[in-house]
């Protein structure tokens, strides 16, 4: 049986972790207060993770990265990992949108959401994310 949130929950996108990190990201101010008020869960992708990493690493350092890390092992974000099925949508999605090159991230992001039946997400990237209809509802709700 796959798991179904009843409480607030939404899946958090690369550009909207890093936003919370740096402070001079134009994201930044509205994620953190966002983030702050969210009373619900927050789910890290797996695929979303090495992305983080990297960006973190190269332009906040590696201190910044570990700090990513240990809100991970603090579970401050819940990771959810992906399946064979997830696998399948993916491919299935970067075969509909391949116009629109969304990326392995982004299809996986969307695979988990639909899911986990959420349909908010937390993300950076309006132009992917409300081009793509979703299976489990009518539209993402992109936050914050």
């Amino acid at each position: 049986m796959e798991k179904s949130y009843k409480i607030d929950t939404a899946v958090c996108d690369t550009g909207i972790i890093y936003a919370l990190a740096d402070k001079k990201d134009s994201w930044h101010k509205q994620t953190a207060d966002f983030v702050c008020t969210f009373k619900g869960r927050l789910i890290v992708p797996s695929t979303v993770i090495p992305e983080v990493c990297y960006l973190l690493n190269t332009y906040l350092g590696s201190f910044t990265e570990i700090g990513f890390i240990n809100s991970l092992i603090n579970k401050e974000l819940s990771i959810e990992h992906l399946n064979a099925a997830d696998l399948s949508r993916c491919i299935e999605l970067l075969k509909k949108y391949e116009d629109f090159n969304i990326g392995f991230v982004d299809a996986s992001i969307i695979a988990i959401s639909e899911r986990l039946n959420v349909c908010k997400i937390l993300t950076t990237d309006r132009k992917h994310f409300s081009a793509i209809k979703p299976k489990h509802c009518d539209a993402f709700s992109l936050l914050p």
